[in-house]
């Protein structure tokens, strides 16, 4: 076995490294076990360009907060926190799709390679939790629509997908729901410190983020 995995290793080498092409036979594997229905599939390479989305949008809030103008540190380090977090999530689902053998086609495009940021300028940490939260409930609202297509799916095949609904349920809505949460809780205690406070509150509550 290690000298297996030693030849392999130097026959890669040997193929990067001169510009050869270093194919295999295709395998033939049965499709039996593949049973996920198209709606669901779609749905779920969907879903994961809208994680995508959302980390990118969480990029530039992180960028913003991150400028010498505006110096504001914890906000920068929850929204790259916050970017990290959405792209692990698309990362699952890809290895999902994977596990139930769904990824084997169009891998080219399941990313878009230009993904639009409407909004790179917050005023405030108010408006920017603000958007975090609405950007999380459009999330939310997306995934939930995911569970409906694999409960539901309109081919008319009648398959319902327990299994990914309960992943989706129990990973993804319990997270989603944790964070919506969170960020509620944060914006209403940066709204009372500012109200007492005014600018201050919000450099008050940067330094709490920290």
């Amino acid at each position: 076995m290690r000298f297996f995995t030693v030849f392999s290793f130097f026959a890669i080498v040997i193929c990067a490294t001169t510009g050869q092409h270093c194919t295999t036979s295709p395998s033939n594997v049965p499709k039996t076990w593949i049973d996920m229905v198209s709606p669901c599939v779609q749905s779920v390479r969907a879903q994961i360009q809208e994680e995508m989305n959302a980390s990118m949008k969480y990029l530039a809030m992180g960028a913003h907060f991150s400028r010498d103008t505006i110096n504001r540190p914890g906000f920068a380090k929850l929204f790259f926190k916050a970017a990290s977090e959405e792209r692990e999530h698309a990362i699952k689902l890809i290895n999902y799709l994977l596990m139930r053998g769904e990824l084997v086609s169009n891998v080219s495009k399941l990313i878009k390679t230009t993904i639009n940021v409407p909004n790179t300028y917050w005023k405030s940490g108010t408006a920017a939790l603000e958007d975090a939260l609405e950007t999380e409930a459009y999330v939310t609202k997306k995934i939930r629509s995911v569970i409906a297509s694999c409960d539901n799916p309109n081919d008319g095949s009648g398959f319902i997908d327990y299994h990914l609904s309960d992943y989706l349920t129990g990973d993804f809505l319990d997270e989603q729901y944790k964070g919506q949460k969170e960020l509620a809780d944060k914006l209403s205690q940066l709204q009372k410190l500012m109200g007492k406070h005014g600018h201050l509150g919000e450099f008050l509550f940067d330094k709490k983020l920290l």
